[in-house]
């Protein structure tokens, strides 16, 4: 039996369990009130932060997804107070800079300190592989050195004026039996596919066909802009190696996508080594064409120092192929659309543009002693061949040099680029650590953006009307055009990676654009929705849909 003290004793709890929940509870006011502390530590340090709002280990995610499909307008809402705007994600943080001394200080001046690096690496390789835009060091060295041959090169300039008139006239076909018919086209999507058969013609001796008049499915050209799509979004993705490991979501996509675009790169290079084989066994060696992967299979095929061994096998030309349609085919097509555009919603500027066209078109007649083909003006009236046979004189006139002397059109391109240049963003690595001229401290392992997009918006780089689409500020007292330094004038890039396709993704804009401002006018489609899709190239999330009509030829 139990003593009346044991039993008293054991009527009450143990000094042992009354203290551990105590114990517990202080413990967890404890953790909470550090916790709390370095919130509150780290919200004040961050009280003068320039930019988004970073958190411990998320840094700025959250808001960069809440803003992700309007981003680079978010970043000339955040670069318009501050022109270098610092923005922390998990594992690395991204620097974005829009004063052209910050820009030519990591475009040129410290160049070498600033390559494409690992990460921009890590996430286009499954697209761009070794090609141009992917690659550093000797490696795009050696490629930058043959592609900077072949674009000064007479004959493929020539070859290029060419290909650009036939596949222009072929798209003045198209928007002729739409006249008649009253269709809606899509423009962004005819300049796609226009821009992707003149990039084979011109740099793999192929024709595609995709800008035949019944408009073919065209299933490398949607794998495309998916791949597209998906390896830009792997920028604000921190899930994207485990989505790729797994096999699921956006990577299995991109997976199925590369695939396709894999198919029909690997088939033109077959059909180009056979076609070279072939008028080499028939002893025609002069038949071998001068385009550009033919350049680069011959590479390949002599080995050396001069860049044989990155070509000698399919996939190092697969790397060239796709990295030159990406070059060639998506940059100029998103410009001629948003050119568009602006034409359409400038009619003081369309209207100055087609004086401008009838008189290069009526100066050059009369130089050349040609009697202009009469059509007639409007829709539906007149003959569609003597339309057609005009349209073709026309694009006789415009030649590579003819081109040169439009002044307003080249200011409107270039105007069109400024505030919406095809490549929107464009981040470099940083190999070691640097200070920006403006102070700005930047760490090894991380990303230097330049922003283009923003660049071109920003009343300190272009005055209190940078927002406003004004071709006029392109050109002089003297009606000549007038340049703007490369490192505010973003679009081309600067430095020594300045873009080698410049003068021939001009020509072909020029080209396209002269005649179809000359012969049709473009009205928007009520209620149809123009933005930016986000992706690397600044293509329009909902194409272009637009009614054409014949313009007046008076």
């Amino acid at each position: 039996m139990s003593s009346p003290m044991e039993e008293a004793h054991h009527g009450m709890p143990s000094t042992t369990t009354a203290f551990f929940p105590l114990a517990g509870l202080h413990k967890f006011m404890a953790i909470f009130l550090v916790f709390l502390s370095w919130i509150l530590v780290h919200w004040w340090s961050l009280r003068k932060q320039k930019g988004p709002r970073s958190w411990p280990v998320i840094g700025a995610t959250l808001e960069q997804l809440r803003n992700y499909y309007r981003m680079h307008d978010w970043l000339v809402e955040y670069l318009s107070k501050h022109r270098t705007v610092t923005v922390d994600m998990p594992f690395t943080s991204y620097t974005y800079i829009a004063d052209p001394v910050n820009v030519e200080h990591v475009l040129k001046t410290n160049f070498n300190n600033y390559p494409k690096g690992e990460v921009y690496r890590s996430y286009m390789d499954v697209l761009l592989g070794d090609g141009i835009f992917n690659a550093d060091g000797e490696l795009w060295r050696k490629q930058r050195k043959t592609a900077s041959f072949e674009f000064a090169s007479k004959n493929l300039r020539d070859f290029s004026t060419i290909v650009f008139r036939e596949y222009s006239l072929k798209l003045r076909s198209i928007l002729s039996q739409a006249c008649k018919a009253g269709k809606v086209v899509d423009m962004q999507e005819l300049y796609m596919r226009m821009t992707l058969d003149s990039i084979c013609k011109v740099g793999f001796g192929v024709e595609i066909g995709t800008l035949s008049p019944e408009l073919p499915e065209n299933s490398f050209a949607q794998a495309f802009d998916a791949a597209n799509i998906i390896v830009t979004l792997r920028f604000i993705d921190p899930l994207w190696r485990v989505k790729k490991f797994l096999h699921v979501g956006s990577e299995a996509l991109l997976e199925q996508s590369i695939k396709l675009v894999d198919e029909f790169t690997y088939s033109v290079i077959r059909r180009r080594k056979a076609e070279i084989v072939q008028a080499r066994a028939s002893g025609k060696q002069e038949k071998i064409k001068h385009d550009i992967l033919s350049r680069f299979i011959e590479l390949g095929e002599a080995g050396g120092d001069d860049g044989g061994s990155l070509f000698g096998d399919d996939k190092g030309l697969r790397d060239v192929v796709l990295n030159f349609v990406i070059a060639g085919r998506d940059t100029t097509a998103t410009t001629l659309s948003w050119f568009t555009y602006m034409a359409m919603t400038h009619p003081a500027v369309a209207e100055k543009l087609r004086r401008e066209l009838a008189a290069f078109e009526a100066d050059r007649a009369r130089e050349d002693g040609v009697a202009l083909v009469p059509c007639s003006d409007s829709d539906g009236d007149g003959s569609d061949e003597a339309f057609a046979a005009r349209v073709a004189q026309f694009a006789g006139l415009l030649s590579y040099d003819g081109l040169g002397k439009l002044v307003y059109l080249h200011a409107c391109v270039t105007e069109t680029l400024r505030l919406y240049p095809a490549v929107p963003q464009d981040p470099k690595g940083i190999a070691e650590d640097d200070v920006l001229p403006d102070g700005t401290k930047v760490r090894a392992g991380g990303m230097v953006t330049y922003v283009p997009y923003s660049m071109g918006r920003m009343e300190y780089n272009w005055g209190p009307d940078a927002a406003s689409f004004r071709p006029e500020r392109w050109i002089g007292d003297d009606g000549a055009f007038r340049n703007a330094s490369p490192f505010k004038f973003t679009a081309f890039q600067a430095g020594p990676r300045i873009c080698l396709g410049k003068d021939s993704a001009y020509l072909q804009m020029k080209m396209a654009l002269a005649i179809l401002c000359r012969f049709f006018r473009f009205e928007l489609v009520e209620g149809h929705p123009v933005k930016y899709r986000m992706m690397t190239i600044l293509s329009m999330a909902h194409g272009l849909k637009v009614r054409v009509s014949r313009a007046p030829l008076a």
